[in-house]
């Protein structure tokens, strides 16, 4: 009795995403910028409509931009 080797089918991807170059876009990547923007601008709105949302006083982002400075210098004295 001779056994005869079959060759399996070569697996294919089921869904884009597992083909190099070819992701498939969902959520917020599959939806124009316009729309993108327009639902941002809506969460924006509903948290400063709620109270929770905030503005930064120009004090305030000075403050702010200062302590990221530092950060990214590792506390290294600014150059004048």
């Amino acid at each position: 009795m001779s056994r005869e080797l079959i060759a399996a089918p070569a697996k294919t991807p089921t869904r884009p995403a597992n083909r190099v170059g070819e992701k498939s876009r969902r959520g917020f990547a599959a939806m124009t910028p316009e729309t993108q923007r327009r639902i941002a601008s809506q969460g924006g709105k509903a948290s400063h409509a709620s109270g929770r949302g905030h503005r930064f006083s120009a004090d305030e982002a000075r403050d702010a931009g200062r302590k990221g400075g530092m950060v990214s210098r590792r506390g290294k004295a600014s150059i004048k």
